[in-house]
């Protein structure tokens, strides 16, 4: 792997100039010509629509190239060999989730089994939901710009329930509409006191003390480091059901499926239904790639254990 630099996005760099025909600079104001250069800049793949791009002058920096996409959003390239890092950090902070769960869960059930509005146990709810669903975490920024919709700004409304069932419907991410449904109780009787107490306009993930508060982001996240005890928030969540999701699906085609990049392929697209995302997204963020390596060396998740357990012993072996 090379060594890598750090980049400066607000230090000299070249610039991207036109729309149709598209023209790059150098630090010096120079219109770029070197081949190799220009090669490089092809291969980051910049997307047209992005403007005010600053695109590293070093091929070994950490930072490649930045925009502005349409919705304003500035937006990064990586080094592929910092992306790779990084991945490798995101799955092995999904496998410590998944080793720290069993205690988290006791705890959130502990928590959950109260009677009152308070903020521990719409913290367990929090969690449990998102344990069990992989519900993105949503954020007000999100909310203003585009009327998508996460587990924190979902409203009392975005939410049927049942004798033991919580159904989800709301405006997620990219437009799409999340339905998913959580099979639980307990956390039923929370949701459903929380809906009659609130009205179907008021924000559902909430707790009295003695005003209402709305659980935040930022909180959800702080309730699940100190849950599981570790540097971890509500996005390792959707790393280890992805991850969970594709061994799975493998699992399921054991000795049935003769091409391994056709079982590969569905159960990419398994994990991306699950999860809400592209194909591509779901393979390149969400699937630990140590899961298809063990399946064409013939080794899949145990079924007749716990999906994290499962996930654990394959990934050991």
């Amino acid at each position: 792997m090379p060594r890598l630099h750090h980049s400066d996005p607000t230090g000299p760099g070249i610039r991207r100039l036109g729309t149709s025909r598209l023209r790059y600079l150098d630090a010096d104001g120079r219109t770029v010509t070197d081949k190799q250069l220009l090669d490089r800049i092809a291969a980051l793949v910049i997307p047209p629509a992005w403007t005010d791009v600053w695109i590293s002058p070093d091929e070994f920096g950490h930072i490649q190239a930045l925009g502005t996409d349409q919705a304003g959003r500035r937006q990064y390239i990586y080094h592929d060999a910092w992306r790779a890092r990084r991945d490798r950090v995101k799955f092995d902070r999904a496998i410590l989730l998944a080793q720290s769960l069993p205690a988290a869960r006791r705890s959130v059930s502990r928590d959950l089994a109260g009677s009152d509005f308070g903020r521990s146990r719409a913290c367990a709810a929090a969690f449990r939901i998102i344990d069990r669903s992989s519900l993105r975490i949503g954020n007000e920024q999100y909310l203003r710009s585009n009327g998508s919709r996460g587990l924190t700004t979902l409203l009392c409304q975005h939410v049927t329930i049942t004798a033991a069932d919580a159904l989800f419907t709301f405006p997620s991410k990219s437009g799409q509409e999340w339905r998913s449904v959580v099979t639980d109780a307990t956390l039923v009787r929370f949701l459903g006191a929380i809906q009659a107490a609130r009205g179907p306009r008021s924000r559902l993930l909430s707790w009295r003390d003695p005003r209402w508060h709305s659980l935040t982001t930022a909180l959800v996240n702080d309730d699940i480091r100190e849950r599981t005890g570790g540097e971890l928030t509500a996005k390792d969540f959707r790393t280890l059901r992805g991850t969970i999701a594709a061994a799975t699906s493998l699992a399921s085609r054991d000795g049935g499926e003769h091409d391994a990049d056709a079982a590969i392929t569905r159960a990419i697209e398994h994990t991306a239904d699950a999860l809400g995302n592209t194909r591509a997204v779901a393979k390149a963020s969400y699937i630990d790639p140590r899961i298809f390596d063990r399946y064409r060396a013939g080794q899949v998740l145990n079924t007749r254990l716990s999906p994290e357990s499962a996930l654990l012993r394959l990934l050991e072996s």
